[in-house]
């Protein structure tokens, strides 16, 4: 998928899935980040497991809500690996990514919160740091992909769901609560969006 935008940046398009609402009390299970330019150039791809963390349980309404789809439990809990060797192999796959990054997810509220967690808790970065701190591991603020998506369409934000969106924006790639899968087809979606965005500025062909 091509388009024609000028953009110096990588986009860490991320999706997690957790087993609760709060980070801490709950965990973070599983996570996974496509990096791409608004080019269509891929970068790279990180998938990964966690550990739940200590102390923490999962939320009742949750876990039925994974029971009655258990291929995806067990994608979010086969084999899990430690949280901080986790937290500081993506951070350093990250810093390797080429140009300037940024994080981007749908919704960033909910996605960004649970990684700045895990950031700050398990390594020295975070998402969001500011001009005190040195060795910034992101250089742009955060994109909402779903705010961005509201923007181009002029629909609600709470409208900007994968089941309200064409398939082809996802580039066809199936909404199954699988991390990797997710976190393709928000990278997907955000390519067609700056796509349809450039469409609309005059001078972009």
């Amino acid at each position: 998928m091509k388009n024609t935008v000028a953009d110096e940046w990588t986009y860490v398009v991320t999706d997690i899935e957790v087993d609760g609402p709060w980070p801490g009390p709950n965990s973070m299970r599983a996570f996974a980040s496509v990096a791409v330019s608004l080019d269509g150039t891929e970068h790279g791809r990180f998938e990964a497991v966690l550990e739940q963390l200590p102390g923490s349980a999962p939320n009742e309404k949750t876990l039925a809500w994974f029971e009655s789809i258990p291929e995806v439990w067990a994608a979010a809990t086969t084999d899990p690996k430690p949280v901080a060797d986790v937290m500081t192999s993506w951070a350093d796959w990250v810093r390797e990514l080429p140009g300037k990054s940024m994080f981007a997810a749908s919704p960033i509220a909910f996605d960004g919160l649970w990684i700045d967690y895990y950031l700050r808790r398990f390594t020295q970065d975070g998402l969001i740091q500011g001009p005190y701190e040195d060795d910034r591991l992101f250089d742009g603020p955060g994109l909402c992909i779903r705010s961005y998506a509201a923007a181009v369409t002029g629909r609600p934000v709470a409208d900007m769901t994968p089941a309200n969106l064409p398939a082809e924006w996802f580039g066809d790639v199936e909404h199954t609560h699988k991390a990797i899968d997710d976190a393709l087809g928000y990278a997907n979606l955000l390519l067609t969006l700056a796509r349809h965005a450039s469409d609309s500025v005059p001078g972009q062909s």
